[in-house]
């Protein structure tokens, strides 16, 4: 028989899809490349890319 776990476990926490994984490439004084990333709320994703 097959187990339901997959169904219970999409009904439970919706707190993780009120946070998205953002990645920017910031370039140094040395004029090298890095990347930025951080798990920002939501709301918050269009102030991440702004600054």
């Amino acid at each position: 028989m097959a187990k339901k776990t997959v169904a219970t476990l999409q009904t439970g926490k919706t707190d993780g899809r009120s946070y998205t994984k953002v990645i920017k490439m910031v370039k140094n004084a040395s004029g090298t490349y890095s990347f930025d990333e951080r798990m920002v709320p939501n709301e918050a994703v269009k102030d991440f890319f702004k600054n």
